[in-house]
C-alpha cells in the first residue's frame, strides 16, 4: 500500500496521538505521513463548545479532509467524535485506553483552599454539572484551548483551579501536581485514541484492524451507545465508564441537570452482549433521565 496519510489536529496532544498511531503502523511495515489540519474548535477559543452549534467541533474539519481523500486516516480523541458519523466514515480502530479520569489542577495560590471554596475554570457541561452536584455554590469561568493554554490561563489568575483529562497530562509527560476526583465520572470514551477512515477503503480497514484493541473497542461501544441513546442529538452532562473482567462488564453511567441539582446514577454488572449500552441508557431514561433531558433541551 502507498504511504498512509494520517490527519490530525495540530495541538501538541493531538500530534502525540497521531504519532502513536503512526508508530504502530510503522511497526507493521507501513510508511506514514502526518497531515496537520486546524479544526474549527481550535480556531474559535472564545465561545464554549456547546454554543458553537457544530456537531463534532474538533472532528468536522478532519472528516471533510477524509471525505475529500486528502488524508487516509483521521486520528481523534474518541470522546470528541459524535455518535453519528458522516456517511461513509467508520471508526476502524481504537488504541488501548490509558488514563480515562478527570483531575483537578490548582493554581498554587489556591493550594490550601478547601475544595468547596475553589473557583473553577471549565467549559465542559459535564464537569460543571457533576461538580455542582457536590459543591452547588461554586463560581465557574469558561476556559478553552489546549492543555498548555489552559494552564497558562490558570497561572494568569482566571480561577483557583481547572479540570483536565489525566490522559493529556500523562501523554505530554507534564510535571504537574493534580488531585483525583472520584465523584467526577468521565466522559464516554475518554482516554481513548481512535482512527476514522472511509468504509470503502477495505484494504486500510484490514490494516487498521491489526492495531485495534478489542477490549477497549467493546467498552467504548457500550459507552457510546449509552451516550447516543440518552442524548437524542442534544449535548448534556453525561458520564460513562465500562470495564471488562472476563466476560463480565462493570458499567457506571450518570446524567445530571445543568445545575447539578438532579443526578441519576446507574451501576450494573452484566454479561457482555451487543445492546448493553442502549439497555443501560433506557434504564436511566425510565428512572427520571427523560425528564432531565427534556429540561436540558429547553435550556440550551
Amino acid at each position: 500500500m502507498k504511504t498512509i496519510k494520517i490527519g490530525t489536529r495540530n495541538s501538541p496532544l493531538a500530534m502525540w496521538q497521531a504519532e502513536r498511531v503512526a508508530s504502530q503502523l510503522q511497526t507493521l511495515g507501513h510508511k506514514t505521513e502526518l497531515v496537520p489540519v486546524v479544526s474549527t474548535g481550535d480556531k474559535n477559543l472564545q465561545q464554549p463548545l456547546y454554543a458553537l452549534g457544530i456537531t463534532g467541533v474538533f472532528t468536522k474539519d478532519l472528516d471533510i479532509a477524509l471525505l475529500n481523500k486528502e488524508i487516509d486516516i483521521a486520528v481523534h480523541s474518541l470522546k470528541d467524535v459524535p455518535t453519528a458519523l458522516p456517511t461513509g466514515v467508520i471508526i476502524s480502530a481504537v488504541l488501548e485506553r490509558d488514563f480515562p479520569e478527570d483531575v483537578l489542577i490548582r493554581n498554587p495560590k489556591a493550594k490550601d483552599k478547601d475544595i468547596s471554596e475553589l473557583s473553577v475554570a471549565t467549559s465542559s457541561l459535564r464537569r460543571k454539572a457533576f461538580w455542582l452536584n457536590q459543591y452547588p455554590n461554586t463560581h465557574f469561568s469558561d476556559i478553552r484551548g489546549n492543555v498548555q493554554t489552559r494552564l497558562k490561563k490558570l497561572e494568569d489568575g482566571l480561577a483557583d483551579a481547572t479540570l483536565l483529562s489525566l490522559a493529556g497530562i500523562k501523554r505530554m509527560e507534564m510535571d504537574i501536581e493534580y488531585e483525583h476526583l472520584p465523584f467526577l465520572l468521565q466522559a464516554p470514551s475518554q482516554g481513548v485514541v481512535c482512527c476514522a477512515s472511509l468504509a470503502e477503503n477495505e484494504e486500510l480497514t484490514s490494516i487498521l484492524a491489526q492495531i485495534n484493541h478489542e477490549e477497549t473497542n467493546k467498552c467504548t461501544k457500550i459507552e457510546r451507545d449509552f451516550l447516543r441513546h440518552l442524548e437524542g442529538g442534544c449535548t448534556a452532562p453525561i458520564g460513562a465508564r465500562a470495564t471488562i473482567s472476563g466476560n463480565s462488564i462493570t458499567f457506571e453511567g450518570r446524567i445530571a441537570s445543568l445545575d447539578g441539582s438532579k443526578e441519576i446514577d446507574l451501576k450494573e454488572i452484566a454479561e457482555w452482549n451487543d445492546d448493553l449500552g442502549v439497555r443501560f441508557a433506557q434504564q436511566v431514561l425510565d428512572n427520571g433521565g427523560k425528564t432531565i433531558m427534556e429540561e436540558i433541551k429547553t435550556q440550551l
